[in-house]
């Protein structure tokens, strides 16, 4: 269990978007950028340390947001990968590298920047989840989808990242040794925007408001 301002969350939005045809970042969704949805929830949730990574239309990225949302930046690294092409993996290593730079946060959250369903609640439920010391990592376990995501990576599973190649970020690894992940039971689904149909999809159904007052979800504590 952290405190959710001891933890740092990374934002891995430096993707082409190929699939949605390019700037899927921000597009946007009840008018504003789906980043700035991300940002708002990693914000709401009051983690301590936010490094958002960016590609090549950076600065495209940073004034969509900028303009519905002013102050959604403030105190956030914006690092740059100057070679998104090589996969997600590049992208985790340059964010997780700003966000332990300094003083080394309690947990590192990871997020992806194309999930503007992502929700404040599930972040703190992943920050409050009880660990073992040799757990490697926290995830939540949605009741309404598969999705993995976001991932709280422990400081016991830190050294993964400098393994990671290609396009496939923390899932196999984490899948590889399942007794040291703590999965946590959460309402709700979190999914990926992949082509303007997902988007449409997304905007067709209204954001769920997030769940309060329900209690704990329940979850699996790592073997040992």
């Amino acid at each position: 269990m952290i405190i959710a301002r001891d933890a740092a969350a990374v934002i891995l939005a430096a993707g082409a978007g190929s699939r949605f045809g390019g700037g899927k970042v921000r597009a946007a969704l009840e008018g504003r950028p789906l980043l700035a949805h991300v940002l708002a929830a990693v914000r709401e949730a009051g983690i301590g340390r936010v490094v958002v990574v960016l590609g090549r239309d950076a600065g495209a990225v940073l004034d969509a947001v900028r303009d519905v949302d002013p102050g959604v930046l403030e105190r956030v690294l914006v690092t740059v990968n100057p070679t998104p092409e090589r996969g997600l993996a590049t992208s985790l290593r340059f964010g997780f590298g700003a966000a332990t730079a300094v003083a080394p946060p309690a947990g590192v959250l990871v997020l992806l920047g194309d999930q503007p369903r992502v929700r404040a609640d599930v972040l703190r439920v992943l920050c409050g989840a009880v660990a073992s010391a040799h757990a490697i990592a926290v995830v939540p376990r949605y009741a309404g989808d598969a999705a993995p995501n976001p991932v709280l990576l422990l400081p016991a599973g830190w050294p993964l990242v400098a393994g990671l190649t290609g396009d496939r970020g923390l899932g196999p690894l984490l899948a590889a040794d399942p007794a040291r992940v703590v999965r946590v039971a959460v309402p709700g689904a979190n999914p990926d925007v992949d082509t303007p149909a997902d988007l449409a999809a997304l905007a067709a159904v209204a954001d769920p408001p997030s769940p309060r007052g329900r209690g704990s979800p329940a979850s699996t504590r790592p073997a040992g």
